[in-house]
């Protein structure tokens, strides 16, 4: 198993949430090993292995880098900015997994507006 497959029905379930304007613009690729997902072509959220891949605001990451089940994440042996990886009991919940997806769709959203 390349990445956590119930994970990724998770996510998949859970974006179901989002509006339809928000959800018709998100697709899945792989990516790092696993899968990522990608909103308007910027990613988001993935699952590599059995943990969640987040992309988060630069303002937003101290904060979460403080939380136990979150470490920076080290694809290649560097520390990739405004990336982390979260652990399983960073994910348990339904809600937790809602709050990583909406970090994740903010750091898309926000790169979006930068570009434009």
């Amino acid at each position: 198993m390349a990445y956590n497959e119930d994970l990724e029905k998770r996510l998949d379930a859970a974006l179901d949430v989002f509006p339809k304007n928000i959800t018709d613009h998100f697709s899945k690729k792989k990516m790092f090993g696993g899968l990522a997902y990608l909103f308007k072509g910027k990613m988001t959220v993935g699952v590599i292995k059995n943990d969640l891949m987040v992309r988060i605001i630069g303002p937003k990451i101290d904060e979460k880098l403080k939380m136990d089940a979150v470490r920076p994440m080290d694809f290649a042996k560097r520390p990739m900015k405004e990336f982390v990886y979260v652990s399983a009991k960073g994910y348990d919940t339904e809600e937790q997994l809602q709050h990583w997806i909406e970090l994740g769709l903010e750091h898309a959203q926000n790169k979006l507006r930068i570009t434009k």
